[in-house]
Protein backbone atom coordinates (compact mmCIF):
# COMPACT_ATOMS: atom_id res chain seq x y z
CA UNK A 1 0.00 0.00 0.00
CA UNK A 2 1.87 3.25 -1.05
CA UNK A 3 0.05 6.45 0.20
CA UNK A 4 -0.42 9.21 -2.10
CA UNK A 5 -0.62 12.84 -0.57
CA UNK A 6 -2.54 14.13 -3.88
CA UNK A 7 -5.55 12.00 -2.64
CA UNK A 8 -5.26 13.50 0.83
CA UNK A 9 -5.29 17.24 -1.06
CA UNK A 10 -8.11 15.86 -2.67
CA UNK A 11 -10.02 14.34 0.49
CA UNK A 12 -9.18 17.64 2.60
CA UNK A 13 -10.96 19.84 -0.37
CA UNK A 14 -14.15 18.28 -0.88
CA UNK A 15 -14.21 17.58 2.69
CA UNK A 16 -14.21 21.36 2.96
CA UNK A 17 -16.67 21.94 0.62
CA UNK A 18 -18.81 19.16 2.00
CA UNK A 19 -18.68 21.17 5.42
CA UNK A 20 -18.89 24.66 4.07
CA UNK A 21 -22.46 23.46 1.77
CA UNK A 22 -23.57 20.41 3.16
CA UNK A 23 -23.44 18.64 -0.17
CA UNK A 24 -22.57 15.10 -0.20
CA UNK A 25 -18.80 13.71 -1.18
CA UNK A 26 -19.82 11.69 -3.86
CA UNK A 27 -21.01 14.87 -6.10
CA UNK A 28 -17.34 15.62 -5.76
CA UNK A 29 -15.22 13.01 -5.22
CA UNK A 30 -16.33 10.48 -7.39
CA UNK A 31 -15.66 12.43 -10.52
CA UNK A 32 -12.34 14.32 -9.52
CA UNK A 33 -10.98 10.29 -9.01
CA UNK A 34 -11.63 9.83 -12.34
CA UNK A 35 -11.10 12.28 -14.03
CA UNK A 36 -8.27 14.24 -12.25
CA UNK A 37 -6.17 10.70 -11.11
CA UNK A 38 -7.43 8.27 -13.87
CA UNK A 39 -9.12 5.70 -11.48
CA UNK A 40 -11.11 3.62 -13.42
CA UNK A 41 -15.42 4.54 -12.53
CA UNK A 42 -16.14 1.43 -11.06
CA UNK A 43 -12.87 1.40 -8.73
CA UNK A 44 -13.78 5.11 -7.98
CA UNK A 45 -17.52 4.30 -7.11
CA UNK A 46 -16.41 1.46 -5.03
CA UNK A 47 -13.99 3.27 -2.51
CA UNK A 48 -16.33 6.41 -2.43
CA UNK A 49 -18.93 4.30 -0.83
CA UNK A 50 -16.98 3.09 1.69
CA UNK A 51 -15.30 6.74 2.18
CA UNK A 52 -19.04 8.28 2.41
CA UNK A 53 -20.49 5.19 5.15
CA UNK A 54 -17.45 6.62 7.41
CA UNK A 55 -17.22 10.10 6.96
CA UNK A 56 -21.41 10.29 7.44
CA UNK A 57 -21.32 8.19 9.95
CA UNK A 58 -19.98 10.97 12.48
CA UNK A 59 -22.96 13.07 10.87
CA UNK A 60 -25.22 10.21 11.43
CA UNK A 61 -24.44 10.60 15.35
CA UNK A 62 -24.62 14.62 15.70
CA UNK A 63 -28.12 14.84 13.92
CA UNK A 64 -29.17 11.77 16.12
CA UNK A 65 -28.30 13.73 19.11
CA UNK A 66 -29.97 16.48 18.89
CA UNK A 67 -33.03 14.97 17.71
CA UNK A 68 -32.86 15.85 13.73
CA UNK A 69 -33.91 12.07 12.58
CA UNK A 70 -37.02 11.18 11.26
CA UNK A 71 -36.67 7.38 12.01
CA UNK A 72 -40.40 6.44 9.82
CA UNK A 73 -38.80 7.91 6.79
CA UNK A 74 -35.18 6.72 7.28
CA UNK A 75 -37.10 2.93 7.43
CA UNK A 76 -39.43 4.06 4.32
CA UNK A 77 -36.25 5.15 2.28
CA UNK A 78 -34.04 1.98 3.59
CA UNK A 79 -37.28 0.07 2.67
CA UNK A 80 -36.60 0.41 -1.18
CA UNK A 81 -33.15 1.93 -1.17
CA UNK A 82 -31.47 -1.40 0.56
CA UNK A 83 -33.68 -3.96 -1.92
CA UNK A 84 -32.16 -1.89 -5.12
CA UNK A 85 -28.42 -1.51 -3.70
CA UNK A 86 -28.24 -5.27 -3.40
CA UNK A 87 -29.69 -6.08 -6.99
CA UNK A 88 -27.46 -3.21 -8.28
CA UNK A 89 -24.14 -5.01 -6.65
CA UNK A 90 -25.43 -8.77 -7.88
CA UNK A 91 -25.77 -7.01 -11.21
CA UNK A 92 -22.71 -6.03 -11.14
CA UNK A 93 -20.54 -9.07 -10.12
CA UNK A 94 -22.53 -10.76 -13.14
CA UNK A 95 -20.46 -8.26 -15.44
CA UNK A 96 -17.20 -7.08 -16.85
CA UNK A 97 -16.83 -4.09 -14.85
CA UNK A 98 -13.77 -3.35 -16.85
CA UNK A 99 -15.88 -3.64 -20.53
CA UNK A 100 -16.51 -0.23 -22.10
CA UNK A 101 -19.90 -0.50 -22.13
CA UNK A 102 -20.00 -1.13 -18.49
CA UNK A 103 -17.42 2.23 -17.78
CA UNK A 104 -19.77 4.61 -20.03
CA UNK A 105 -22.48 3.29 -18.34
CA UNK A 106 -21.11 4.21 -15.40
CA UNK A 107 -19.20 7.72 -16.45
CA UNK A 108 -22.44 8.50 -18.50
CA UNK A 109 -25.05 8.34 -15.39
CA UNK A 110 -22.43 10.10 -13.17
CA UNK A 111 -22.51 13.00 -15.81
CA UNK A 112 -26.27 13.46 -15.94
CA UNK A 113 -26.69 13.20 -12.23
CA UNK A 114 -24.16 15.89 -11.30
CA UNK A 115 -26.28 18.04 -14.05
CA UNK A 116 -28.81 17.09 -11.59
CA UNK A 117 -27.23 18.03 -8.90
CA UNK A 118 -26.22 21.19 -10.26
CA UNK A 119 -29.53 22.47 -10.71
CA UNK A 120 -30.94 22.06 -7.43
CA UNK A 121 -28.28 23.31 -5.84
CA UNK A 122 -29.00 26.68 -7.93
CA UNK A 123 -32.49 26.38 -7.97
CA UNK A 124 -33.70 24.59 -5.21
CA UNK A 125 -36.20 27.31 -3.43
CA UNK A 126 -38.05 27.89 -7.24
CA UNK A 127 -38.41 23.86 -7.88
CA UNK A 128 -39.58 23.36 -4.06
CA UNK A 129 -42.15 26.83 -4.60
CA UNK A 130 -43.53 25.32 -8.15
CA UNK A 131 -44.15 21.93 -6.33
CA UNK A 132 -45.68 23.40 -3.38
CA UNK A 133 -47.93 25.79 -5.71
CA UNK A 134 -49.25 22.37 -7.66
CA UNK A 135 -49.48 20.33 -4.71
CA UNK A 136 -51.59 23.50 -3.07
CA UNK A 137 -54.49 23.53 -5.55
CA UNK A 138 -55.12 19.54 -4.87
CA UNK A 139 -56.38 17.87 -2.16
CA UNK A 140 -53.44 16.34 -0.08
CA UNK A 141 -52.13 13.04 -0.58
CA UNK A 142 -52.96 10.38 1.80
CA UNK A 143 -50.19 9.01 3.99
CA UNK A 144 -49.69 5.78 2.39
CA UNK A 145 -49.57 7.60 -0.83
CA UNK A 146 -46.75 9.60 0.60
CA UNK A 147 -45.31 6.07 2.39
CA UNK A 148 -45.11 4.46 -1.15
CA UNK A 149 -43.43 7.36 -2.69
CA UNK A 150 -41.04 7.21 -0.01
CA UNK A 151 -40.31 3.60 -0.78
CA UNK A 152 -40.40 4.48 -4.84
CA UNK A 153 -38.10 7.47 -3.62
CA UNK A 154 -35.52 4.90 -1.83
CA UNK A 155 -35.31 2.22 -4.40
CA UNK A 156 -33.96 4.74 -6.78
CA UNK A 157 -32.09 6.36 -4.95
CA UNK A 158 -30.43 2.75 -3.90
CA UNK A 159 -29.68 2.13 -7.71
CA UNK A 160 -28.12 5.53 -8.37
CA UNK A 161 -25.98 5.65 -5.29
CA UNK A 162 -25.00 2.04 -5.98
CA UNK A 163 -24.09 3.15 -9.44
CA UNK A 164 -22.65 6.42 -9.25
CA UNK A 165 -22.14 7.36 -5.45
CA UNK A 166 -24.19 10.36 -6.06
CA UNK A 167 -27.83 11.53 -5.62
CA UNK A 168 -28.25 10.89 -1.69
CA UNK A 169 -27.67 14.27 -1.14
CA UNK A 170 -29.13 17.47 -3.23
CA UNK A 171 -31.51 15.04 -5.30
CA UNK A 172 -32.73 13.17 -2.14
CA UNK A 173 -33.28 16.16 -0.02
CA UNK A 174 -35.05 17.81 -2.77
CA UNK A 175 -37.76 15.17 -3.25
CA UNK A 176 -38.41 14.46 0.68
CA UNK A 177 -38.98 18.51 1.16
CA UNK A 178 -41.79 17.98 -1.59
CA UNK A 179 -42.81 14.95 0.19
CA UNK A 180 -43.14 16.02 3.39
CA UNK A 181 -43.74 20.08 3.33
CA UNK A 182 -44.60 20.26 6.84
CA UNK A 183 -41.06 18.63 8.31
CA UNK A 184 -38.22 20.51 9.36
CA UNK A 185 -35.48 21.13 6.63
CA UNK A 186 -32.65 20.25 9.27
CA UNK A 187 -34.86 16.86 10.17
CA UNK A 188 -35.03 16.16 6.28
CA UNK A 189 -31.19 16.61 5.91
CA UNK A 190 -31.07 14.50 9.19
CA UNK A 191 -32.86 11.98 7.96
CA UNK A 192 -31.48 11.96 4.84
CA UNK A 193 -27.82 11.99 6.16
CA UNK A 194 -28.56 8.70 8.39
CA UNK A 195 -30.78 6.77 5.61
CA UNK A 196 -26.93 6.98 3.31
CA UNK A 197 -24.99 5.76 5.98
CA UNK A 198 -26.58 1.92 5.47
CA UNK A 199 -27.26 2.73 1.76
CA UNK A 200 -23.20 3.75 1.47
CA UNK A 201 -22.09 0.81 3.51
CA UNK A 202 -24.04 -2.05 1.84
CA UNK A 203 -22.64 -0.46 -1.33
CA UNK A 204 -19.07 -0.56 -0.72
CA UNK A 205 -19.17 -3.47 1.29
CA UNK A 206 -20.43 -5.33 -2.35
CA UNK A 207 -18.02 -3.16 -4.17
CA UNK A 208 -15.25 -4.80 -1.76
CA UNK A 209 -16.38 -8.00 -2.15
CA UNK A 210 -16.43 -8.02 -6.00
CA UNK A 211 -13.13 -6.60 -5.61
CA UNK A 212 -13.24 -2.92 -6.37
CA UNK A 213 -11.74 -1.06 -3.58
CA UNK A 214 -8.31 1.22 -3.08
CA UNK A 215 -7.78 0.83 0.41
CA UNK A 216 -4.70 2.74 0.24
CA UNK A 217 -6.98 5.62 -1.60
CA UNK A 218 -9.27 4.95 1.12
CA UNK A 219 -7.11 5.96 3.53
CA UNK A 220 -5.28 8.68 2.28
CA UNK A 221 -8.83 10.52 1.56
CA UNK A 222 -10.12 9.92 4.78
CA UNK A 223 -6.32 11.24 6.21
CA UNK A 224 -7.39 14.66 4.59
CA UNK A 225 -11.18 14.61 4.48
CA UNK A 226 -11.80 14.28 8.57
CA UNK A 227 -9.91 17.40 8.66
CA UNK A 228 -11.26 19.59 5.93
CA UNK A 229 -15.20 18.67 7.15
CA UNK A 230 -13.97 20.27 10.56
CA UNK A 231 -12.56 23.41 8.79
CA UNK A 232 -15.24 23.67 6.21
CA UNK A 233 -18.06 23.66 9.25
CA UNK A 234 -15.91 26.09 11.27
CA UNK A 235 -15.97 28.41 8.30
CA UNK A 236 -19.40 28.00 7.31
CA UNK A 237 -20.89 30.91 9.41
CA UNK A 238 -18.90 33.06 7.86
CA UNK A 239 -19.09 32.64 4.47
CA UNK A 240 -21.96 33.69 2.10
CA UNK A 241 -23.50 30.07 1.35
CA UNK A 242 -25.34 30.77 -1.79
CA UNK A 243 -22.24 32.59 -3.24
CA UNK A 244 -20.61 28.55 -2.53
CA UNK A 245 -23.62 26.87 -3.81
CA UNK A 246 -23.53 28.21 -7.09
CA UNK A 247 -19.62 28.38 -7.81
CA UNK A 248 -20.20 24.38 -6.53
CA UNK A 249 -22.75 24.00 -8.95
CA UNK A 250 -20.82 25.63 -11.96
CA UNK A 251 -17.72 23.36 -10.99
CA UNK A 252 -20.37 20.00 -10.73
CA UNK A 253 -21.54 21.29 -14.13
CA UNK A 254 -18.14 21.84 -15.71
CA UNK A 255 -17.04 18.30 -14.73
CA UNK A 256 -20.23 16.98 -15.74
CA UNK A 257 -19.45 18.13 -19.35
CA UNK A 258 -15.93 16.71 -19.19
CA UNK A 259 -17.46 13.14 -18.28
CA UNK A 260 -20.10 13.73 -20.77
CA UNK A 261 -18.22 14.67 -23.77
Amino acid sequence: MTFEPLYSLSGLFVGALVGITGVGGGSLMTPLLVLLFGVHPATAVGTDLLYAAITKTAGTAVHGMHGRVNWKIVGSLAAGSVPAALLMLWLLAGVDRKSIGVTNTITVALGWLLVMTAIMLVFRGSILELARRAIGERTPPRPITILILTVILGFCLGVLVTLTSVGAGALGVTILLVLYPKLNVREIVGSDIVHAVPLTLIGGTGYWLIGEIDWAMLFALLVGSIPGIVIGSLLAPKLHERTIRIVLAMTLAVVAWKLLA
